[in-house]
């Protein structure tokens, strides 16, 4: 029997559909009549199949255990909000929020109403970013509000002192070329001053910050080779032509927020009263101003489009091994485990990560910036406020080097308007990085070493060869999502513990990757991938 011809019971269910639908059907060419569909399942079975995968996939996610939420508690403990993000509230002459404008902020955020939204009081024309995206549901991988993170500092932790001293070390290096951190005395001296934090948490080398571990990340990979990955580097392949990765570079020495007015009214959602000056040729990224103003321009997964496309560019070689079509003798892969593919899943994997941020920004975790921080230091230090920040941060050599260049303790930024209008913990970056990173990590053979590896010359002109330890896409691709998370460090709008949403992103790759697991037809085994904290999974 043909498989388009009705089955047996249908007549009566398509007519009484008929009926309901009240509209007339001229050609149900899945149920009626002769068609030239070919293939293992009738249109029953092959909508009921793609019923039960969906069902499973959705029934896996919701059978998870639900995770909590802890937050760090500093909401709680300080009446003032000093703790928290408040930016583009009202706020007093000390950066304090007004309470009521605040309670209007959480009350809204606790309701889930868009009318009370609305009624937020802002201090100026700024407005927040986005917050009803904490509630968004999505249809692929798991909820946001299905997943967890750690705790992020206190505001008087000794980790959040460290932090605080990273951030105002990386203003005031942001100039210095990534290769001269092993030479330069402002690095050489940052490193040192870091190495005296009880709880500093970024790499170090034998118990000590180093130059080499330096504004680094974590992961495995971050401290093989140059600072910067060779994803910032290599040629994108696009379409019908090829981008250069040289960007427009803001000139050296210039920072901003680093006068009393200014910073108080940009927390007040003011505008700011200057921009950016560029220098006009545009430069390989070299240092920390170069990269921070990469991720200040960059759109959502930029970087990581441009790095699937660097690696399909590199051919079969370069894929995962476990790819069902490297050893196919009639097939390529393109829609399943090819281009196609690849690239959808990166920019997938992007949007339902931020939507997890998100609702970790706002709905749970609500943690303050560091140039709010960078308020609380000044009016601490000029004897306006008494707020209890750890002594350590107090004890460091950073501050009178702050203050003796720009006459305050604010954290200079290196943007005009400094952070984003959402709070800080965790970046969206590092969480949208994370996602992606991961996924080409799926996609990709993760030991496939990179071929001519290259670094940016001292004025970002020219890119120089790189002789070195070999440089492996899975190393890469760890150093490429920490680059874009730490970059926002350096530019002063996040902390190093915000970086954390590399692993909130990754938990969400992989829960999509397992959604679609019984979605191809290949013989396919699983995904094989290594997390960020070194350990290999399948999927």
């Amino acid at each position: 029997m043909d498989k388009c011809i009705i089955e047996k019971g249908d007549e009566k269910k398509i007519k009484e559909e008929k009926k309901a639908n009240k509209r007339k059907v001229t050609n149900m060419n899945s149920n009626l009549g002769k068609c030239c569909e070919i293939g293992p399942l009738t249109p029953l079975q092959r909508r009921d199949e793609a019923f039960d995968i969906r069902e499973n996939a959705t029934k896996f996610e919701r059978d998870l255990p639900l995770p909590g939420h802890p937050c760090n508690g500093d909401e709680n403990l300080f009446p003032n909000k000093i703790g928290n993000f408040t930016k583009a509230l009202p706020h007093n002459e000390l950066g304090e929020v007004d309470i009521n404008a605040y309670n209007a902020f959480i009350r809204a955020l606790t309701t889930g109403n868009p009318d009370m939204f609305e009624n937020i009081p802002l201090g100026g024309p700024t407005k927040l970013a986005n917050p009803q995206a904490s509630y968004a549901y999505d249809l692929t991988g798991p909820d946001s509000h299905h997943l967890t993170m750690m705790i992020p500092p206190t505001f008087s932790s000794a980790w959040r002192a460290g932090e605080m001293a990273e951030d105002y070390w990386a203003a005031l290096t942001r100039d210095v070329p990534f290769t001269h951190y092993d030479t330069n005395p402002l690095t050489i001296e940052a490193a040192a001053d870091l190495s005296k934090f009880s709880d500093f948490r970024g790499p170090k080398q034998d118990g000590v910050v180093t130059p080499n571990t330096l504004f680094r990340g974590n992961t495995p990979g971050n401290l093989v080779g140059p600072y910067i990955s060779q994803f910032f580097y290599k040629n994108i392949p696009y379409g019908n032509r090829t981008v250069e990765q040289r960007y427009y570079s803001p000139i050296a020495g210039e920072d901003f927020m680093v006068t009393y007015d200014e910073w108080l009214n940009i927390q007040n959602g003011g505008l700011p009263n200057s921009s950016i000056t560029f220098d006009p040729p545009r430069h390989y990224i070299r240092n920390g101003r170069d990269l921070g103003q990469w991720v200040h321009a960059d759109f959502t997964y930029q970087g990581m489009l441009g790095a699937c496309l660097i690696l399909l560019g590199y051919g079969s070689k370069a894929l995962d091994p476990q790819n069902p079509y490297l050893d196919s003798k009639t097939q390529n892969g393109f829609i399943t485990f090819g281009s196609a593919q690849f690239l959808e899943f990166v920019a997938k994997a992007s949007r339902v990560a931020l939507e997890a941020a998100w609702f970790q920004k706002f709905l749970v975790q609500r943690v303050l910036r560091p140039e709010a921080f960078g308020g609380c230091v000044q009016n601490n230090l000029t004897g306006a406020t008494n707020y209890p920040i750890n002594q350590e941060l107090f004890e460091s050599s950073v501050l009178p080097k702050v203050f003796a260049k720009y006459g305050t303790y604010l954290l200079p930024m290196a943007y005009p308007e400094g952070s984003p209008t959402h709070p800080s913990y965790p970046a969206g970056h590092a969480t949208s990085a994370g996602a992606c990173a991961t996924m080409l990590k799926a996609f990709f053979n993760e030991s496939f070493v990179i071929p001519d590896p290259v670094v940016a010359s001292e004025d970002g002109l020219s890119l120089l060869p790189y002789t070195g330890p070999s440089l492996t896409v899975g190393g890469e691709l760890n150093k490429f999502a920490s680059n874009i998370a730490i970059a926002r460090d350096l530019a002063g709008v996040h902390w190093r513990s915000d970086a954390n949403g590399l692993e909130l992103g990754e938990s969400i790759a992989i829960q999509i990757l397992h959604d679609y697991k019984n979605t191809y037809n290949e013989n396919f085994s699983g995904f094989t991938l290594t997390k960020f904290d070194g350990t290999k999974i399948i999927i």
